[in-house]
């Protein structure tokens, strides 16, 4: 096992993630659920999202140890009932336009206004859940958000997109990542990103070309360079303390990877996308280096 923590609190180490899941564990939750979810005609979802979670949090461990997800179906349906009774309006208000007013460019500008306007709540609001139902050896993640202030980035971050034709797109996409990164927390462990508006939005314009001229090849390349930033990018820190994370993933492992689950979900009908599903789990946390001086043994809750 890939670990070495001695008596010096500040000795760098590294931190070992693993994934356990098994696609035909995973396969027995989601047929249930599916069968749930028709039988009460979508009612059941909250709590078919909730074993879900429980189920990839518990099969994820770090040095050995495994994540816990304390989350409810109880308590995700006030929230799924919210979500429905907001797309009710939506959908009653673009009716009034297109019936009352008889106007089709109001009910299109009203319904895109209304689906950005979700946004920000949407990301607040599952940050906020997820976070304070999950925990590792006892002790909780939090998220300190403001919601009003994700709401003023993402609405500046969609003005300056629609006048920008698109291109501005790269920027809101990685400041809505540092932004929500650097407010979450574990006990007294602070995370933050340096991602890059530029250099996300540099990075896919190279992939993009490159998979045009080498006709798709360069595509899981592409995806590589995609993860590395996502990981490369992410730190813990813990007073003077700091964890690094860094990708292992090459364009051949993404290759592989992604063709094989794209296989086993055709040739078996869909039916082995639950196996497709946790490869790429298993994939994803093989493939994410910690290292760091944190002693995880002298991490404490804060809230």
């Amino acid at each position: 096992m890939e670990t070495s923590i001695t008596q010096d609190t500040h000795q760098t180490q590294n931190y070992h993630l693993e994934f356990f899941g098994k696609g035909s564990e995973y396969f027995a939750i989601i047929i249930v659920n599916w069968l749930l979810t028709m039988i009460t005609l979508g009612f059941y979802y909250p709590w078919a999202r909730a074993k879900k979670l429980r189920y990839i949090y518990g099969q994820t461990a770090l040095n050995d140890e495994r994540f816990h997800f304390a989350g409810t179906g109880k308590e995700m349906f006030s929230g799924f009932i919210k979500v429905i009774l907001f797309y009710v309006a939506v959908v009653g208000f673009y009716l009034l336009f297109i019936l009352v007013v008889k106007s089709e460019l109001l009910a299109i500008l009203f319904l895109y206004f209304a689906i950005f306007a979700i946004i920000p709540f949407a990301i607040h609001g599952s940050y906020r859940y997820r976070m304070s139902r999950t925990s590792y050896r006892g002790i909780r993640f939090g998220y300190r958000g403001d919601r009003n202030e994700l709401i003023k980035k993402i609405f500046v971050g969609t003005f300056l997109t629609i006048i920008t034709l698109g291109i501005y797109t790269a920027w809101l996409k990685m400041n809505i990542r540092k932004y929500t990164h650097r407010n979450i927390r574990y006990g007294d462990v602070e995370f933050s990103n340096n991602a890059s508006g530029g250099d996300w939005f540099l990075l896919n314009l190279i992939g993009y070309f490159l998979t045009i001229i080498t006709f798709g090849i360069y595509i899981f390349w592409w995806e590589k360079e995609i993860f590395a930033y996502y990981i490369d990018n992410m730190r813990m820190t813990k007073g003077e303390q700091q964890i690094k994370c860094k990708s292992t993933a090459t364009g051949g492992g993404f290759f592989k990877l992604l063709v094989v689950n794209f296989l086993i979900t055709v040739f078996t009908l869909g039916f082995g996308k639950a196996w497709a599903d946790m490869r790429t789990k298993r994939f994803i946390f093989a493939h994410i280096k910690m290292k760091g001086d944190i002693n995880i043994d002298e991490i404490h809750q804060t809230e």
